[in-house]
Protein backbone atom coordinates (compact mmCIF):
# COMPACT_ATOMS: atom_id res chain seq x y z
CA UNK A 1 0.00 0.00 0.00
CA UNK A 2 1.66 3.05 -1.35
CA UNK A 3 2.28 5.71 1.79
CA UNK A 4 1.06 9.22 2.34
CA UNK A 5 4.61 11.42 2.40
CA UNK A 6 6.18 11.64 5.69
CA UNK A 7 9.73 12.75 5.80
CA UNK A 8 12.02 10.24 7.19
CA UNK A 9 15.38 11.89 7.97
CA UNK A 10 15.24 15.55 8.57
CA UNK A 11 13.19 17.31 10.78
CA UNK A 12 9.97 18.57 8.78
CA UNK A 13 9.72 22.08 8.25
CA UNK A 14 6.74 23.20 9.10
CA UNK A 15 6.58 26.77 7.45
CA UNK A 16 7.08 28.48 4.01
CA UNK A 17 6.90 31.66 3.21
CA UNK A 18 3.66 32.92 2.74
CA UNK A 19 1.77 36.15 2.11
CA UNK A 20 -2.13 36.17 2.10
CA UNK A 21 -2.26 37.42 -1.44
CA UNK A 22 -0.80 34.38 -2.31
CA UNK A 23 -3.28 31.68 -0.64
CA UNK A 24 -5.23 31.28 -3.61
CA UNK A 25 -1.67 30.14 -5.27
CA UNK A 26 -1.30 27.72 -2.38
CA UNK A 27 -4.63 26.11 -2.42
CA UNK A 28 -3.62 25.26 -6.53
CA UNK A 29 -0.69 23.27 -4.85
CA UNK A 30 -2.94 21.10 -2.31
CA UNK A 31 -5.52 20.08 -4.44
CA UNK A 32 -7.59 17.59 -2.32
CA UNK A 33 -7.46 19.13 0.92
CA UNK A 34 -10.84 19.21 2.25
CA UNK A 35 -10.88 22.18 4.57
CA UNK A 36 -8.24 24.76 5.40
CA UNK A 37 -7.55 26.52 8.86
CA UNK A 38 -6.07 30.26 9.32
CA UNK A 39 -4.22 30.46 12.50
CA UNK A 40 -2.14 33.19 14.69
CA UNK A 41 -0.33 33.11 17.76
CA UNK A 42 -0.68 36.89 20.20
CA UNK A 43 2.29 37.92 22.01
CA UNK A 44 1.77 37.85 25.66
CA UNK A 45 2.05 41.31 26.50
CA UNK A 46 -1.04 41.83 23.63
CA UNK A 47 -3.34 39.35 24.84
CA UNK A 48 -5.55 41.26 27.36
CA UNK A 49 -5.54 43.91 25.32
CA UNK A 50 -6.70 41.15 22.42
CA UNK A 51 -9.14 39.46 24.44
CA UNK A 52 -10.94 42.84 25.26
CA UNK A 53 -10.93 43.82 21.34
CA UNK A 54 -12.78 40.43 20.61
CA UNK A 55 -15.06 40.69 23.52
CA UNK A 56 -14.44 37.11 24.64
CA UNK A 57 -16.00 35.54 27.66
CA UNK A 58 -13.19 33.12 28.92
CA UNK A 59 -16.19 31.60 31.48
CA UNK A 60 -17.68 30.00 27.99
CA UNK A 61 -14.42 28.45 27.50
CA UNK A 62 -14.30 24.73 27.64
CA UNK A 63 -11.24 22.64 29.37
CA UNK A 64 -9.34 19.94 27.90
CA UNK A 65 -6.33 18.15 28.49
CA UNK A 66 -3.67 17.26 25.54
CA UNK A 67 -1.08 14.39 25.99
CA UNK A 68 1.35 13.18 23.48
CA UNK A 69 3.08 10.28 22.47
CA UNK A 70 6.90 10.32 21.65
CA UNK A 71 10.36 9.01 22.26
CA UNK A 72 12.52 11.37 25.15
CA UNK A 73 14.08 12.66 21.76
CA UNK A 74 11.14 12.81 19.82
CA UNK A 75 11.79 10.19 16.92
CA UNK A 76 8.28 10.20 15.93
CA UNK A 77 8.28 14.30 15.28
CA UNK A 78 11.28 13.70 13.62
CA UNK A 79 9.73 11.20 11.08
CA UNK A 80 6.27 13.74 10.24
CA UNK A 81 4.19 11.69 13.01
CA UNK A 82 2.10 13.42 15.83
CA UNK A 83 0.44 10.93 18.16
CA UNK A 84 -2.02 12.68 20.26
CA UNK A 85 -5.06 12.27 22.56
CA UNK A 86 -7.27 14.30 23.87
CA UNK A 87 -9.96 14.91 27.08
CA UNK A 88 -12.76 17.66 26.31
CA UNK A 89 -14.64 18.65 29.31
CA UNK A 90 -18.11 16.65 29.19
CA UNK A 91 -17.37 15.15 25.71
CA UNK A 92 -15.85 11.65 24.50
CA UNK A 93 -11.83 11.74 24.32
CA UNK A 94 -10.45 11.58 21.18
CA UNK A 95 -7.32 10.60 20.05
CA UNK A 96 -5.40 10.87 16.23
CA UNK A 97 -2.42 9.57 14.09
CA UNK A 98 -1.02 12.90 12.13
CA UNK A 99 1.04 12.97 9.29
CA UNK A 100 2.81 16.11 8.96
CA UNK A 101 3.85 17.62 6.13
CA UNK A 102 1.81 15.48 3.47
CA UNK A 103 1.15 15.94 -0.30
CA UNK A 104 -2.47 15.09 -0.41
CA UNK A 105 -1.98 13.08 -4.08
CA UNK A 106 0.84 11.21 -2.08
CA UNK A 107 -1.56 9.89 0.29
CA UNK A 108 -3.23 6.46 -0.74
CA UNK A 109 -6.31 5.47 -2.20
CA UNK A 110 -7.53 3.37 0.90
CA UNK A 111 -6.34 5.46 3.46
CA UNK A 112 -7.71 8.60 1.46
CA UNK A 113 -11.49 6.66 1.53
CA UNK A 114 -11.56 6.21 5.09
CA UNK A 115 -13.89 8.44 6.59
CA UNK A 116 -11.88 9.03 9.57
CA UNK A 117 -9.27 10.11 7.80
CA UNK A 118 -9.12 13.94 6.69
CA UNK A 119 -6.52 16.51 5.39
CA UNK A 120 -6.20 19.94 6.17
CA UNK A 121 -3.97 22.93 5.05
CA UNK A 122 -3.02 25.07 8.29
CA UNK A 123 -2.25 28.68 7.24
CA UNK A 124 -0.09 30.95 9.34
CA UNK A 125 1.38 34.76 8.85
CA UNK A 126 4.85 33.59 8.20
CA UNK A 127 3.87 30.14 6.46
CA UNK A 128 2.08 27.11 5.97
CA UNK A 129 1.80 23.50 6.21
CA UNK A 130 -0.49 20.07 4.99
CA UNK A 131 -1.54 17.63 7.00
CA UNK A 132 -3.48 14.26 7.26
CA UNK A 133 -4.79 12.55 10.49
CA UNK A 134 -6.57 9.86 11.48
CA UNK A 135 -9.32 10.19 14.32
CA UNK A 136 -10.77 8.06 16.58
CA UNK A 137 -14.08 10.73 18.34
CA UNK A 138 -15.46 8.30 20.78
CA UNK A 139 -13.14 7.00 23.69
CA UNK A 140 -14.22 6.68 27.01
CA UNK A 141 -12.77 9.21 29.17
CA UNK A 142 -11.50 6.73 31.79
CA UNK A 143 -9.40 4.48 29.41
CA UNK A 144 -7.61 8.15 29.10
CA UNK A 145 -7.14 8.50 32.86
CA UNK A 146 -6.10 4.87 32.91
CA UNK A 147 -3.87 5.39 30.21
CA UNK A 148 -2.05 8.30 31.77
CA UNK A 149 -1.80 6.12 34.99
CA UNK A 150 -0.15 3.28 33.64
CA UNK A 151 -3.26 1.01 34.01
CA UNK A 152 -3.89 0.24 29.86
CA UNK A 153 -2.00 0.88 27.41
CA UNK A 154 -1.18 3.42 25.20
CA UNK A 155 -2.75 1.25 22.05
CA UNK A 156 -6.42 1.10 23.59
CA UNK A 157 -6.45 4.98 22.43
CA UNK A 158 -6.18 4.20 18.80
CA UNK A 159 -8.86 2.27 16.73
CA UNK A 160 -7.25 -0.51 14.15
CA UNK A 161 -7.16 2.07 10.99
CA UNK A 162 -5.20 4.60 13.40
CA UNK A 163 -2.84 1.71 14.53
CA UNK A 164 -2.23 0.84 10.58
CA UNK A 165 -1.89 3.85 9.38
CA UNK A 166 0.86 4.01 12.27
CA UNK A 167 2.52 0.89 11.69
CA UNK A 168 2.86 1.91 8.27
CA UNK A 169 5.05 5.52 8.83
CA UNK A 170 6.26 5.16 12.30
CA UNK A 171 9.93 4.11 12.32
CA UNK A 172 10.67 0.45 12.26
CA UNK A 173 10.33 -1.33 15.94
CA UNK A 174 8.62 1.49 17.70
CA UNK A 175 5.38 0.50 18.85
CA UNK A 176 2.90 2.66 20.41
CA UNK A 177 3.21 1.19 23.34
CA UNK A 178 7.01 1.35 23.95
CA UNK A 179 6.69 5.53 23.43
CA UNK A 180 6.63 7.77 26.45
CA UNK A 181 3.66 9.64 27.72
CA UNK A 182 4.34 13.58 26.97
CA UNK A 183 1.84 15.49 29.21
CA UNK A 184 -0.80 16.44 29.93
CA UNK A 185 -1.17 19.70 29.21
CA UNK A 186 -4.38 22.16 30.47
CA UNK A 187 -6.18 23.85 27.50
CA UNK A 188 -8.89 26.21 27.94
CA UNK A 189 -11.04 26.28 24.36
CA UNK A 190 -13.38 29.41 23.21
CA UNK A 191 -15.50 29.25 20.33
CA UNK A 192 -17.01 32.32 19.84
CA UNK A 193 -18.53 34.54 17.16
CA UNK A 194 -17.42 38.65 17.60
CA UNK A 195 -19.84 41.31 16.53
CA UNK A 196 -19.03 42.72 12.89
CA UNK A 197 -17.92 39.62 10.94
CA UNK A 198 -19.80 36.94 10.08
CA UNK A 199 -17.08 33.93 10.96
CA UNK A 200 -16.84 32.19 13.72
CA UNK A 201 -13.80 31.87 15.54
CA UNK A 202 -11.55 29.70 17.89
CA UNK A 203 -9.09 30.65 20.51
CA UNK A 204 -6.89 28.56 22.81
CA UNK A 205 -4.75 29.27 25.37
CA UNK A 206 -2.12 26.85 26.45
CA UNK A 207 -0.92 26.70 29.88
CA UNK A 208 2.58 24.90 29.70
CA UNK A 209 4.09 23.59 32.91
CA UNK A 210 7.03 26.06 33.27
CA UNK A 211 4.15 28.92 33.47
CA UNK A 212 4.53 30.14 29.61
CA UNK A 213 1.08 30.47 28.12
CA UNK A 214 0.51 30.62 24.39
CA UNK A 215 -2.58 32.12 22.90
CA UNK A 216 -3.85 30.95 19.46
CA UNK A 217 -6.61 32.40 17.44
CA UNK A 218 -8.20 30.17 14.24
CA UNK A 219 -10.79 29.86 12.03
CA UNK A 220 -11.79 27.01 9.68
CA UNK A 221 -13.00 27.32 5.94
CA UNK A 222 -13.88 25.53 2.89
CA UNK A 223 -11.49 25.30 0.49
CA UNK A 224 -13.61 27.14 -1.78
CA UNK A 225 -14.23 30.24 0.39
CA UNK A 226 -10.65 30.14 2.01
CA UNK A 227 -9.10 32.68 0.26
CA UNK A 228 -12.34 35.53 1.05
CA UNK A 229 -12.55 34.08 4.55
CA UNK A 230 -9.12 35.15 5.13
CA UNK A 231 -10.10 38.63 3.79
CA UNK A 232 -12.84 39.03 6.00
CA UNK A 233 -10.81 37.92 9.14
CA UNK A 234 -8.10 39.27 8.39
CA UNK A 235 -9.45 42.84 8.11
CA UNK A 236 -11.59 42.33 10.78
CA UNK A 237 -8.86 41.60 13.13
CA UNK A 238 -6.81 45.21 11.75
CA UNK A 239 -9.91 46.98 12.67
CA UNK A 240 -9.84 45.53 16.23
CA UNK A 241 -6.36 46.54 16.31
CA UNK A 242 -5.33 42.77 16.94
CA UNK A 243 -1.50 41.85 15.46
CA UNK A 244 0.13 38.55 15.14
CA UNK A 245 3.18 37.55 17.34
CA UNK A 246 6.26 38.43 15.96
CA UNK A 247 7.59 34.74 16.12
CA UNK A 248 4.36 32.44 15.84
CA UNK A 249 4.66 29.69 17.81
CA UNK A 250 3.68 26.01 17.30
CA UNK A 251 1.61 24.55 20.22
CA UNK A 252 2.64 20.99 19.24
CA UNK A 253 6.36 21.99 18.29
CA UNK A 254 6.43 23.92 22.24
CA UNK A 255 4.71 20.94 23.79
CA UNK A 256 6.70 18.22 22.44
CA UNK A 257 10.12 20.64 22.87
CA UNK A 258 9.45 21.19 27.06
CA UNK A 259 8.41 17.32 27.84
CA UNK A 260 11.39 16.33 25.47
CA UNK A 261 13.60 18.25 27.73
CA UNK A 262 11.82 17.15 31.10
CA UNK A 263 12.60 13.65 30.02
CA UNK A 264 16.25 13.74 28.85
CA UNK A 265 15.96 13.78 25.58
Amino acid sequence: MPKAQAKKTEAPTETKRITPLQLNEVLKQFSGVDSVELKLTIDSAERRAVIKALEMDPLEARLRQVVFFDTPDLQLNRTGVVVRSRRIQDKPADSVIKLRPITPAEVSPKIRASSAFSIELDVMPDGFVCSGSMKNVSIPDATVKDVLAGRKPIRKLFSKEQRALYALHAPKGLDLDSLSILGPITILKLRFAPGGINQKLTAELWFYPDGSQILELSTKSLVATAVLTAREVRGFLEQRGVKASTAQSTKTRTALEYYSKQLGG
